[in-house]
């Protein structure tokens, strides 16, 4: 690998896209995938290998997020144990069915039914109805949301986060516990991409959001512990809102 290939120039846009993408992941536990590979396949990047790439990054991005998470005391260990498992098997799976079939078809449905839960929790926001409660329905939710994850380039923060806020998980408690679980989703999702299409090439576009990623990590994670739970569903549901709609613009 010539690092020195890459001018700074080259590296800036994605280093800046990175940061940001990893600001909001890192605070609301959700995004960081979406928006990095929406903007690689809008460049002409295939969709495997914008996924692929996108995976590797968040090797080292979520890594120092979920650290960072676990020093400020926002993992729930016992649905840590519940997600991880599921997730992992699903990241898998979905990794291995977009380098055989493009799973496309499936993604305006999917972030349909986000944008519903969206403005369920924006409408929780509002009225600051979240009543903390354990959540019940969490292992399917982790399979669902790592083949998502690695099916369509992001969906694991989306999934899972927004749907254990439903149930009345503690906003905080969810951004972090899922967070940490995502690092070891991301892991054996580009180990099964690399043995499925190689290494390939790197490229400015995923240094730069490797940089500007792990810059990023540990202040996500301080954001997440500071901000209300009002506050924090609040933008979790317009992020949410915003990334189903222009999603779901793209796929149609």
């Amino acid at each position: 690998m010539d690092f020195s290939a890459f001018s700074f120039a080259d590296l800036l846009p994605f280093i800046a896209i990175g940061f940001a993408a990893q600001m909001v992941d890192g605070a609301l536990g959700m995004a960081f995938g979406l928006i990095s590979s929406t903007l690689l396949v809008s460049i002409g990047v295939p969709p495997a290998v914008a996924s692929a790439r996108v995976h590797v990054v968040e090797c080292f991005t979520t890594g120092v997020s979920g650290i960072s998470h676990i020093l400020h005391r926002n993992v729930d260990w016992k649905l840590f144990g519940r997600i991880v498992v599921p997730g992992v098997i699903g990241g898998v799976l979905g990794a291995y069915v977009l380098t055989q079939i493009p799973a496309e078809t499936a993604r305006p449905f999917v972030l349909g039914y986000l944008a519903i839960i969206a403005a369920m929790l924006f409408w929780r926001a509002i009225r600051h109805e979240h009543k903390e409660k354990k959540p019940k329905i969490v292992e399917p939710l982790g399979l669902v949301g790592g083949f998502l994850d690695a099916a369509g380039g992001g969906g694991w923060g989306p999934i899972v986060t927004s749907n254990l806020l439903v149930q009345g998980a503690s906003p905080r408690k969810v951004v972090g516990t899922v967070n940490t679980a995502e690092f070891f989703l991301t892991t054996t999702i580009s180990a099964t991409f690399i043995a499925s299409l190689g290494l390939g090439s790197i490229g400015a576009a995923t240094v730069g959001l490797l940089i500007g990623g792990i810059l990023a990590a540990p202040l996500g994670a301080y954001v997440a512990k500071l901000v209300a739970p009002k506050t924090l569903l609040l933008m979790v549901s317009v992020v949410l809102i915003g990334t189903s709609i222009y999603g779901i613009y793209k796929a149609l």
